[in-house]
């Protein structure tokens, strides 16, 4: 079970905060395939309190994507705060503190895994944080800075004590970033020293891996992040698997391009067409993977800035799968 504050879900699976991937259209698009809890791709506290445009906008949450995080990240306690503090302005379900981010430019400012190398003034910060606003603090974090410098344990309990309603530990260290074997056995030993929930994250690329993370664990929740990129239907294929067993959604070449153009449809209305068409160019890798002459669809849709001919080149692949299905299938 997790529970934070009035959030109460079984076998909670959440979308991980990621940059220039979680904006809204591709949070509804994962609210609408099952994602229990959603988060905003993680905000600069400084741009924030500088009040940059570019940084408020990925504040903008709505109803339908509820429950949503929005994630801050930042060093200094006193940004932290007035970040959080504008934050909670836009009223999110949960206000998530980035302290595991592992990229150069982010630790280099003293944020994201770089509050591992000092876990009291991580427990300052996050204290701040929890005093200066009425929603639930949760922290995102890692296994420590290095193989030898896991601190998690204590790390845990700092974050417990300073108030936070909810912990997910990525479970490499910073030094891994996204490479090396995710070491899931810290979990079970984390949930033995705090008695906030716990959340695996790292290493869940699949359906499977959301049930074995759960099986091996007893996490509370398991939040994908990759895993999720150009393929949204994961939790809607693991809460199949989870509560029966077996998975019955098709995700066949239809299903596929109806959710690209979905997902679409929606970053337009938030980012405007051209913006939207350019940027969902990397999404389309994951949603036609494994597709016959996808690199050839892929080539078209690089050219154009329009809804309409994405739409258009889209629907005519389309044509061309459902004309060749028993031939591709057969090879």
């Amino acid at each position: 079970m997790l529970k934070i504050n009035n959030i109460e879900l079984n076998n909670a699976i959440l979308l991980a905060p990621m940059e220039d991937v979680t904006d809204i259209s591709f949070r509804l698009v994962c609210r609408e395939l099952g994602a229990d809890i959603v988060y905003t791709e993680f905000v600069n506290s400084e741009g924030l309190i500088r009040a940059n445009a570019k940084t408020h906008k990925k504040l903008k949450i709505i109803e339908e994507e509820r429950p949503v995080g929005i994630q801050i990240y930042g060093a200094d306690i006193n940004s932290m705060v007035g970040a959080a503090k504008i934050a909670e302005a836009e009223n999110p379900n949960i206000i998530d503190i980035n302290a595991g981010c592992w990229v150069k430019n982010v630790v280099g400012q003293g944020a994201g895994s770089a509050l591992l190398k000092d876990p009291p003034y991580m427990q300052k910060l996050v204290e701040s944080v929890v005093k200066s606003v009425n929603l639930p603090v949760t922290v995102k974090t890692r296994l420590g800075w290095d193989t030898d410098s896991i601190m998690i344990l204590e790390v845990a309990k700092r974050m417990e004590d300073a108030g936070a309603k909810a912990l997910t530990v990525h479970c490499r260290t910073r030094k891994m970033g996204h490479k090396g074997d995710v070491d899931w056995s810290w979990i079970p030993k984390i949930k033995e020293v705090v008695n906030i929930p716990v959340i695996l994250n790292g290493g869940v690329l699949s359906t499977q891996d959301v049930k074995n993370a759960f099986d091996e664990t007893g996490a509370n929740g398991v939040m994908i992040a990759r895993g999720a990129i150009g393929n949204p239907w994961i939790f809607k294929e693991a809460k199949e698997l989870l509560q029966t067993g077996s998975i019955t959604t098709i995700i066949d070449e239809n299903l596929r391009i109806k959710t690209t153009l979905r997902h679409l449809y929606l970053a337009i209305d938030v980012k405007g067409e051209r913006r939207a068409v350019l940027e969902h160019r990397k999404f389309y890798s994951g949603y036609l993977k494994g597709l016959p002459n996808a690199s050839k669809t892929r080539n078209e849709l690089m050219q154009v800035t329009e809804f309409v001919q994405v739409e258009e080149i889209l629907n005519r692949y389309l044509e061309f799968l459902n004309q060749h299905k028993e031939e591709y299938q057969q090879s």
